[in-house]
């Protein structure tokens, strides 16, 4: 199985949208775009709502780790396949347990060594 390196596809979820409502969601995943003069200032950049990338306080995102089918369907609606779904959710386990990563993930804080 093919490493991703650190500048290929990472993705956050909004944890705080306070004063960004009309460009960030609380709960929903960005695509990072990597951009290591905003990472060293303490941002990350995001594709927001507006459809282009800015930079926001990293304490705003919690960083995450995407299985590669659901990259692929991320960048092409039409990509994901029968077959990558029924894969995805075996190696994942199941949709049970999926919903109960999802919960705590939602109640966590970023920590410092969790940033991007």
């Amino acid at each position: 199985m093919k490493r991703r390196s650190k500048q290929e596809n990472r993705f956050a979820v909004c944890v705080n949208n306070t004063g960004y409502q009309a460009s960030l969601e609380a709960g929903k995943l960005y695509r990072v775009i990597p951009d290591d003069e905003a990472g060293s200032h303490g941002y990350i950049r995001v594709i927001d709502e507006s459809g282009e990338d800015y930079g926001y306080s990293v304490s705003r995102f919690f960083p995450i780790e995407v299985p590669q089918a659901l990259e692929k369907a991320l960048a092409s609606p039409t990509a994901l396949q029968a077959e990558d779904v029924v894969r995805t959710s075996s190696a994942r386990g199941s949709r049970k347990k999926s919903k109960q990563t999802l919960s705590k993930v939602s109640k966590a804080k970023p920590r410092a060594s969790d940033r991007l």
